[in-house]
């Protein structure tokens, strides 16, 4: 395909460009050719302000290290060369051409190639221009401007040979859609369709980045979570998200639908950068689907919140999500019905919700699932209220009660210690004692009064 270029100015970019303009200039004054690559040159063309800087070249990484002597060789046989510039780093690689791929993840080697060469073997089109900053113009090869102009993700040539070389491509292709808010071209989501089963051979580890990364960024997660079923990728990355799929639900609660428009409809609503909170939204009803019944004239589905916490434990396993991730997740999971009791609940118990270090995750979570369904929010501001009322004093205290003061009323080292020291600070908790002596002098009261004589 012939080349294309057209200007566009370096204006309002992120303070990072500047690093990655002297980090070009020098290139070019050293006789190399050197641009701008990938993801940045499309956000600046949209109007996005890009993250990162990337830099293509045809000096080879021995050469891109002798003009950059701080350099950090992190891929030299990709190619791929840090260089810091300016108190920033960026990545320099050389325009390269790809062998073959060999386990649907990289290329078995790469030979170095020019610009075009090089714009031919990246993924999709809007990911695979140059702009020269020094010059403010853009090279385009694949025509990957009128792609940004029509709003569509399409494959650089063969949208087949781009998902065989490397199915991870496959969930980026619905990354990219969803965060940019562009469609997928036809023959690209056709060939998506055919490779989706080659998805369950990408690492857990990449396939948890890629949907961490969809749950937050993109526009409205709930649509993306729509496309990643309708291509067949749901039901195998996450198929008992998929399961939800049609599960009714009493319309008197759910008016909009089954537990998977549910589902939608709260990612939609949903505006964070907490991967976490995002993960809980999306699995909080995952136990409805094997505890379904219809009962009593309408569907229930009892316990599903502990039903559910087992299969999020699983899911994030199975996705190598880290310990604290897949505890905290889980317990959002676990919990989310609980705010139904709040108005009955104990002081002591709502001072324990509140003062959870998930408590804003979970209000939160209760907030879009009750604007999801049948729109009752009184439970979440009962609890919002309560939380402004505990402003002025700790929420959770330090105890008043040691184990080793209840050991010392006679109750002997074990469990019973744990479920005296939870009595007594649950007590502190609900105010009904003054202060620590007051508290003391009752626990022994209590402690004497189960003690049995000759015990």
């Amino acid at each position: 395909m012939p080349m294309n270029t057209f200007s566009l100015p370096l204006i309002g970019v992120h303070p990072a460009a500047a690093g990655a303009v002297d980090a070009v200039r020098r290139l070019q004054e050293a006789g190399y050719i050197a641009y701008w690559a990938g993801g940045c040159v499309r956000d600046l063309i949209i109007g996005r302000h890009a993250k990162d800087f990337d830099i293509a070249t045809n000096a080879v990484p021995d050469k891109v290290v002798e003009l950059f002597p701080d350099a950090v060789a992190v891929g030299k046989c990709f190619g791929v060369v840090r260089v810091p510039v300016d108190g920033n780093w960026y990545e320099i690689a050389t325009f390269r051409q790809d062998e073959a791929y060999l386990d649907g993840r990289r290329p078995s080697a790469v030979t170095f190639s020019d610009p075009e060469t090089d714009a031919q073997r990246r993924d999709f089109t809007v990911n695979a221009l140059f702009y020269d900053p020094l010059r403010g113009q853009v090279i385009d090869y694949v025509s990957g401007r009128e792609d940004i102009e029509r709003r569509v993700i399409r494959a650089v040539g063969n949208p087949r040979e781009r998902f065989r070389e490397d199915h991870l491509r496959l969930l980026r292709a619905v990354r990219f859609a969803s965060t940019l808010d562009f469609s997928l071209d036809p023959d690209t989501a056709a060939a998506i369709r055919e490779w989706a089963p080659k998805v369950s051979v990408v690492s857990a580890e990449r396939i948890r980045e890629e949907l961490s990364r969809l749950w937050v960024e993109a526009h409205r997660a709930g649509d993306a979570l729509i496309l990643l079923r309708e291509l067949g990728l749901l039901q195998v990355v996450l198929p008992e998200v998929a399961a939800m799929h049609g599960v009714e639900q009493p319309p008197q609660y759910h008016p909009e639908g089954d537990v998977f428009q549910h589902t939608v409809v709260m990612l939609n609503g949903l505006d964070t950068e907490d991967y976490r909170l995002a993960w809980a939204v999306l699995l909080h009803d995952v136990g409805k689907p094997p505890t379904a019944q219809f009962k009593d004239g309408r569907w229930r589905f009892e316990c599903h919140a502990a039903v559910g916490a087992e299969a999020t434990r699983a899911i994030l396993q199975r996705l190598r999500f880290s310990t604290d991730d897949t505890d905290e997740i889980t317990h959002m999971v676990s919990n989310h019905m609980r705010f139904i009791d709040v108005k009955s609940m104990r002081r002591a118990t709502l001072r324990r919700i509140v003062g959870s270090p998930t408590f804003h995750s979970e209000m939160e979570l209760h907030r879009l699932d009750c604007a999801s369904s049948h729109g009752d929010l009184e439970n979440y501001h009962y609890l919002g209220d309560f939380h402004r009322q505990m402003a002025s004093e700790p929420v959770l205290p330090p105890p008043w009660i040691t184990g080793r003061e209840i050991m010392a009323l006679g109750i002997p080292e074990g469990r019973e210690v744990g479920a005296w020291r939870k009595k007594a600070y649950d007590a502190q908790l609900e105010g009904t004692h003054p202060d620590r002596e007051a508290l003391l002098d009752w626990l022994q009261k209590e402690i004497v009064g189960t003690v049995q004589p000759g015990g």
